[in-house]
């Protein structure tokens, strides 16, 4: 028969290397989940850029090939950094948090932002990184602009926990291709982003309706939140849109 001191030894003990293993895993795991979580986030801007083909397996090269420049910029629109050189996931711009970054933004703190520059065929492809919020958590996702940054090239989005069927439809490609071609400017010049309109684009006036997509029917908070992520994040960059285009 065990002691009770001879149990309490041989249960601590396991516990210690327990924990032992479960911090070695996490150790050697970490370079992997790293890898795997760049991989996604080199696909969302690819996609948005409508660049097709794009895998986990072939990510990193692709997005070496496509990706011409990488930027940081400041709030009033100066770049602060410029990265051209491989690997492109080495660059300042890919490693920001923007999550962290729209924080501080948010408490008038300074922040820095991201801006990838992609080329196909011979044009150049602007992609602005987004974050919001949806119905049940976070929303994020890419929208990509023509060299004048007017025209949609082309959107991705991603969530957390919206709901399958629903608010889990920004991530379809029926949700997704009504942004292309749509315009964030007026004829006058003036942003209008894009609005994701509850019941339908035809409720809008017919020249404004260059500037929206349908809504999701049965989804009004994600599609709400799609369309403030939207708004929100490209204000931020019109002091750079205003320099370059």
């Amino acid at each position: 028969m065990y002691s009770n001191g001879y149990i309490f030894r041989y249960a601590a003990i396991m516990v210690i290397l327990a924990a032992a293993l479960l911090s070695l895993a996490a150790v050697l795991l970490k370079p992997f989940q790293e890898r795997n979580i760049a991989i996604d986030k080199m696909q969302g801007i690819l996609s948005a850029a409508q660049i097709k083909g794009v895998t986990s397996e072939n990510a990193i090269p692709n997005f070496n090939k496509y990706i011409v420049e990488e930027l940081v910029i400041d709030p009033e629109g100066n770049v602060v950094s410029s990265y051209d050189k491989s690997p492109k996931q080495d660059a300042p711009a890919f490693n920001i948090d923007l999550k962290a970054e729209l924080y501080k933004q948010g408490k008038h703190k300074p922040y820095v932002l991201p801006l990838y520059v992609a080329e196909k065929n011979g044009q150049k492809i602007y992609i602005i990184p987004m974050r919001g919020v949806g119905l049940w958590g976070p929303i994020w996702g890419n929208i990509a602009l023509s060299s004048n940054f007017d025209k949609v090239i082309g959107v991705y989005f991603g969530d957390k926990s919206e709901t399958p069927g629903l608010g889990g439809e920004i991530k379809t490609p029926k949700f997704k291709n009504q942004f292309i071609g749509k315009t964030i400017f007026n004829k006058k010049g003036q942003f209008t982003s894009i609005e994701v309109v509850k019941g339908g684009i035809q409720k809008l006036p017919p020249p404004q309706r260059v500037h929206g997509v349908d809504a999701i029917a049965g989804a009004t908070l994600t599609s709400n939140g799609v369309n403030n992520m939207i708004k929100d994040v490209l204000k931020l960059y019109l002091p750079y849109i205003k320099k370059h285009s």
